[in-house]
């Protein structure tokens, strides 16, 4: 399941609506910027809401989100509007959301191949590397390794960019194995939003 939280909320009313445990509290004011501490209050908030009870977040030492009380496989994003998460209850997953208001021009060299800078759409540049770059990114989290290359790891095939849809792509691991996925976007409110699961 996808869920999303417009983040309208002051950091105390964040605060409220979120069961945070006391060893995450300290570590939440151990955040000098504000505008991190409400985005991960809004997490927080989002899975209190789609789980309705106080749940325990903890990561993996590669970074990937955990729940301490509950077998259900999650993923989390943020941007400074909103927060996201993807859950499935025995699927790996993972997700992403980036506002089309950056500037992705370091995206296009670094985490391109060429194949994908060939068929950006000159006409919707910034919105076709938006989608992109998040669904490289939600397959990155799915995958949950170290050390990987984008741009050779990561295949997006050609798609042409709408305001919702599917597209294919390729995780290649380092033995050569081709994963095949299929990433889910959506665009909405000058942001993108993709996931996918396994």
């Amino acid at each position: 399941m996808l869920a999303i939280w417009e983040i309208k909320e002051t950091e105390e009313e964040l605060l409220h609506l979120s069961a945070v445990p006391n060893e995450e509290l300290e570590e939440l004011r151990s955040i000098g910027n504000e505008k991190r501490r409400k985005e991960r209050l809004a997490v927080r908030a989002l899975l209190n809401e789609v789980f309705g009870e106080k749940v325990y977040l903890s990561y993996y030492e590669n970074g990937r989100p955990f729940l301490q009380n509950s077998i259900v496989e999650l993923s989390i994003a943020h941007t400074e509007r909103f927060a996201a998460i993807f859950t499935h209850p025995y699927d790996s997953v993972g997700v992403d959301i980036e506002s089309l208001e950056r500037d992705f021009s370091a995206v296009e060299k670094k985490a391109l191949s060429e194949d994908e800078r060939e068929y950006l759409s000159e006409r919707q540049r910034s919105l076709h590397l938006g989608i992109l770059w998040c669904a490289k990114e939600a397959i990155f989290k799915l995958m949950s390794q170290h050390d990987v290359d984008f741009a050779r790891q990561i295949n997006i095939e050609k798609f042409s960019p709408k305001e919702k849809g599917s597209i294919d792509a390729h995780f290649y691991q380092k033995d050569g194995e081709d994963i095949e996925l299929e990433v889910y976007y959506k665009v909405f409110d000058d942001h993108v939003a993709a996931w996918v699961l396994s």
